[in-house]
């Protein structure tokens, strides 16, 4: 598997407009999504894909400290079409995942976004600018993401 790393070079992106569901069924557009003025981490998953359990397992065991050191904030996004999405609550709350997680049946966000496979994870910073792109999961690949939301967090001091 392949592993990309990418920063958005200067011309920053925004989150494309689309309305998804939380797991308990409110509306969420996703052009409004934030972490008061804090960078966040948008991470797409399904739950019969392995690396994105795997990848999401990793972050929960740090996640609370990278909370901690730097206010991030998770937003993971389940792309599990509408027959399955009954399983991505279960699956969560047997991870005992601490995210904000949002449903999209459609693949409306992964399409608007130009994803093509998962796990596919997005850093958003401050002011809602898509800064970096990583997609694939590879053992140790959250301790990359932390470091470009510490760099992040730095530079919006």
């Amino acid at each position: 598997m392949s592993v990309v790393f990418a920063f958005v070079g200067s011309v920053f992106a925004q989150l494309p407009k689309v309305t998804l569901k939380d797991i308990s069924g409110k509306a969420v557009t996703t052009d409004t999504l934030n972490n008061g003025g804090k960078p966040f981490i948008i991470d797409f998953f399904a739950t019969w894909c392995k690396p994105c359990n795997r990848e999401l397992d990793a972050i929960a065991e740090v996640y609370e400290d990278w909370v901690e050191e730097t206010g991030v904030k998770i937003f993971a996004v389940s792309i599990d079409q509408a027959q399955n999405i009954n399983k991505v609550k279960p699956l969560v709350d047997n991870h005992g995942w601490d995210y904000d997680v949002l449903l999209d049946p459609n693949s409306d966000l992964k399409q608007a976004l130009g994803i093509q496979m998962i796990p596919y994870v997005l850093i958003v910073d401050g002011q809602g600018n898509i800064v970096y792109k990583h997609n694939g999961y590879t053992d140790g690949a959250e301790n990359e993401l932390i470091e470009k939301v510490r760099e992040l967090v730095k530079s919006e001091e």
